[in-house]
């Protein structure tokens, strides 16, 4: 059981620190592109490096993310967020001592990414970008911010539970697509408002080693604990736990029909 522990919780470090290293990194080089495009120096110029922006970044985790269910979902089940852990926790579909190693490994996979990152980039570049922390954007007050990490990381939690968990939804083989797609969707919105982090340990290792503690900090914990929470719930008492009707239909859709003499279920 230990060792157990140790290869799943491997992998959970391993999937939170490639989110941080990627995503974070990817708002400090966008950093640099836009100092060295300004400066004249650059090798792309300052219109292009202002469309990579936003879509870049998204991409930047929705890959991260993708990649790595794909790699070491089979281990861990590829949670890489304390938010879909603890959506795991109130369904009962993880024991509680797993879970706090997985919470665990989450939150210094992302610390280690940061300090690495806060290694390779300039002091003026990490001060200017917070080290790739979250922040709430202009007009974004705390409650406002609350909601959008919420409602996001709903979305989020839906869909692992409906690709990742339930057997008959899609094929788990291909989950890692729909929930790197679902992150990328969920920056390109809320990005601009609150970093769209969705996840506690993204928000947590470069504010750590960044410490940079904005106001509203605490909605990159809360928010989404609240969001996930609410998504495992919904999907487990809905599509999870009641029984399923058996559908019916004719033989090339791949369901039964049902036999002569039989009702058909409706």
């Amino acid at each position: 059981m230990q060792q157990d522990f140790l290869r799943r919780g491997v992998a959970e470090f391993i999937g939170a620190f490639t989110l941080t290293f990627a995503g974070a990194g990817a708002i400090l080089t966008l950093g640099l592109l836009a100092d060295q495009a300004a400066s004249g120096g650059g090798t792309l110029p300052q219109p292009l490096v202002g469309m990579w922006g936003l879509v870049g970044v998204a991409l930047a985790h929705g890959l991260a993310i993708a990649v790595m269910v794909s790699a070491l979902g089979h281990i861990s089940g590829g949670h890489f967020n304390p938010a879909v852990t603890f959506a795991f926790a109130l369904t009962r579909r993880i024991t509680l001592p797993l879970a706090g190693v997985y919470v665990a490994m989450q939150l210094a996979g992302a610390a280690l990414a940061a300090l690495i990152l806060n290694w390779i980039y300039p002091g003026a570049l990490r001060t200017a970008a917070h080290l790739g922390a979250p922040a709430l954007g202009g007009g974004i007050d705390s409650g406002r911010g609350f909601a959008v990490e919420a409602v996001l990381t709903f979305f989020l939690v839906l869909v692992i539970f409906a690709t990742a968990v339930d057997p008959g939804g899609s094929f788990k083989a291909i989950a890692g697509l729909a929930i790197g797609l679902t992150i990328t969707l969920d920056i390109l919105m809320g990005g601009p408002l609150t970093g769209a982090a969705m996840n506690p340990s993204r928000a947590f290792g470069p504010m750590l080693v960044g410490d940079f503690w904005a106001h509203g900090w605490w909605i990159y914990f809360t928010g989404p604990l609240v969001g996930a929470g609410i998504a495992g719930l919904v999907y487990e008492l809905l599509y999870l736990s009641p029984s399923r009707p058996e559908p019916v239909g004719p033989p090339e859709t791949g369901v039964l029909e049902p036999r002569p003499g039989d009702a058909a279920a409706s």
